[in-house]
């Protein structure tokens, strides 16, 4: 019986060493794995929900990424994920060979068609495991939002919105209306 050929996986100490990617990737387990690139109603509801943590978190005490960047999971076997969406608090923030290595205070995951329920369960887990406090599961076909919080070490589903107001828990502060999250 023919086998297919092994995938050679890449330790931390060799993936610092390789140039920076020309698009988006993760690297799970020492494999890496590229990111198609996000279509258009994946990048307005991205736009939106940055648009409103940035104009309500104070950028001398928050930080708010998206795009590529590399939030390191653990380096043995190296896993890096790369949520849509992560917010930081900076006190908080450890960063080590230009990558961060702390939990962000709230992970958005907007899901793609391409995306299966199995990766995104494989993301939460990896975020649960680092103590992310809360996340959302965004859905831009259904217009649906899940918010899940760190309980007992798991990330548990608290709701599943449709409309209202968000307020991440981290940050009380913040009120971001559902209906403006989706484009027109």
């Amino acid at each position: 019986m023919a086998s297919l050929p092994k995938t050679h996986l890449v330790t931390y100490e060799e993936w610092l060493e390789m140039p920076e990617s020309e698009g988006r990737e993760e690297v799970v387990n020492g494999e890496i794995i590229p990111m198609p690139p996000a279509k258009k109603l994946h990048m307005a509801v991205l736009r939106r929900l940055v648009r409103a943590l940035t104009q309500q978190l104070d950028e001398a005490h928050y930080e708010v990424n998206f795009g590529s960047y590399g939030l390191v999971i653990r380096t043995n076997p190296l896993t890096c994920r790369e949520p849509d969406i992560a917010v930081f608090e900076r006190a908080a923030l450890i960063t080590q060979n230009g990558y961060y290595h702390s939990a962000p205070q709230l992970a958005i995951e907007i899901l793609s068609p391409s995306e299966t329920r199995r990766m995104t369960a494989a993301k939460l887990r990896d975020y649960e495991a680092i103590g992310v406090p809360e996340a959302w599961v965004i859905s831009p076909e259904a217009e649906s939002i899940e918010v899940l919080r760190l309980e007992e070490d798991r990330l548990v589903t608290t709701a599943v919105l449709v409309d209202g107001m968000l307020r991440p828990r981290a940050f009380p502060q913040v009120e971001i209306d559902i209906a403006q999250i989706w484009p027109d």
